[in-house]
């Protein structure tokens, strides 16, 4: 763990807790898009031999709704965990858009464009991370809903309309595809192949980054740490605040 004080080479970032829940997800993720894309292009040769790697057809499915579940339990986890240290008043809303969000997107185009000299300062977590990650939060609950109306058809036709089935198909196939790409050109580029970290950011695998990238990529956040810390008569411990979500 890193060193207390202010002068210190790195900080905790982020809490052992939300490592875990990070490497569930991408494990999950992985191995939803590794047997659910091949069904999807099933004509396509690479489909085929990407499900024989798993042992065909029937194993891939299984694997597939396996990680399906996982996916859902721990996206229950996740907000019930949230829910729980919000009504224990230990954390702050972080991860929350603001209009401040907004206002630092405009002012990251002005500086792409020129008409101002530096990008925003940002906090906790930026606009474009509020993004992704409520776009993940939405695509796991429309992928867990379909997919447990294409596990269940029968059950779901006794109770509403049978066309439900074909259309939570459709979403299902269609918003798995959007997910892929988004983490794999939106996500992995952000988190990886930015030249800020290039050629790849350890920080959510070890939990800890440098206080030089804080300064650099979240500002306000080590200013009001400081500034609390200051005022508790205490050393600056990022890893001492309590975040909703990581």
């Amino acid at each position: 763990m890193a060193d207390s004080n202010v002068s210190t080479s790195y900080l905790v970032r982020f809490t052992g807790k939300q490592r875990a829940e990070h490497l569930v997800t991408m494990v999950v993720f992985t191995m939803l898009c590794l047997t659910g894309l091949p069904q999807k292009f099933y004509g396509a040769a690479w489909a085929h031999r990407m499900v024989n790697l798993f042992g065909g057809i029937d194993a891939a499915r299984w694997i597939h709704r396996f990680c399906g579940w996982t996916l859902a339990l721990s996206t229950v986890v996740h907000f019930a965990s949230a829910l729980v240290t919000i009504a224990g008043r230990k954390t702050r809303l972080t991860m929350i858009p603001t209009k401040h969000d907004f206002d630092d997107a405009v002012a990251t185009l002005k500086y792409y464009l020129g008409l101002r000299d530096h990008g925003p300062k940002y906090d906790r977590y930026d606009y474009k991370q509020k993004f992704e990650y409520w776009g993940l939060v939405m695509g796991n609950v429309i992928m867990v809903l379909t997919g447990i109306i294409l596990i269940y058809p029968t059950v779901l036709a006794r109770f509403l309309p049978g066309e439900l089935v074909p259309a939570a198909k459709v979403a299902h196939s269609n918003e798995g595809l959007m997910a892929f790409l988004v983490i794999t050109i939106w996500h992995i580029y952000n988190a990886h192949l930015n030249p800020d970290v290039f050629p790849f950011d350890t920080c959510i695998f070890t939990g800890k980054i440098s206080r030089e990238r804080m300064e650099h990529e979240h500002p306000l956040e080590l200013e009001r740490l400081e500034a609390e810390a200051s005022r508790a008569g205490k050393a600056v411990a990022p890893h001492a605040e309590r975040e909703v979500v990581g």
